[in-house]
């Protein structure tokens, strides 16, 4: 395979590149997470496991497609993952945690890699951690209907392409008006927003490895 256990660990110890180029795509900036964090109220902090693991011969992450629902995420692709809860110790914690819940798999041969860049979410008022992880393999998986309406697996060597970077047009609410923004075409899938912008910096960290 063409990214194995070794170039993941490397990932430990990368400059992160953040997500300043894919804004530069997207045509407008987010707020400052500093000064969102010293906002009243204070926004939900969450966290989604970017797992890495090796299937049918090459390395995968897993994506999942989530229900149509009256809410902010509806029929979005994202990271599996959500808001942290008390009783989590850390965001790797929530991360491992909401995975299971919503996936279904144990996580118990999960070795977390480390922390990517947050992202902050506008319409939910959240910032999203994502946690990049690693499996020898991905057991049994029972996703919450409730919660999941499909898991895409996704080869990262299908990630790594350059030509699923598409553009459409679509309202971004965060801005409040309509323009044409990037994303990755994924299987067929729109994934943009917060998602494109976890899916561009795993990218470039891989990338820079090569």
């Amino acid at each position: 395979m063409s990214i194995d256990i070794a170039a993941i660990e490397r990932m430990e110890q990368r400059p992160l590149p953040g997500h300043g180029a894919f804004l530069e795509l997207a045509g407008y900036q987010r707020p400052d997470l500093n000064e969102v964090r010293l906002r009243s109220p204070a926004p939900k902090e969450s966290a989604v496991l970017v797992l890495l693991y090796p299937r049918s011969g090459s390395m995968h992450t897993l994506l999942m497609l989530r229900p149509t629902y009256e809410g902010v995420h509806s029929g979005q692709v994202g990271f599996p993952g959500g808001h942290r809860e008390l009783y989590d110790v850390d965001l790797r914690a929530t991360a491992l945690r909401e995975f299971s819940e919503e996936v279904g798999a144990a996580t118990g041969n999960v070795r977390v890699i480390r922390e990517l860049t947050p992202v902050y979410i506008p319409p939910s008022h959240a910032v999203v951690t994502p946690v990049l992880a690693f499996a020898p393999r991905l057991g049994p998986t029972s996703p919450d209907p409730r919660e999941v309406a499909g898991l895409i697996p996704t080869a990262m060597d299908h990630l790594l392409r350059d030509d699923i970077l598409k553009r459409t047009r679509m309202f971004v609410k965060a801005v409040g008006r309509e323009l044409v923004v990037p994303y990755w075409d994924i299987d067929g899938h729109v994934v943009w927003g917060a998602t494109a912008l976890m899916i561009a910096e795993l990218r470039a960290l891989f990338l820079e490895d090569r």
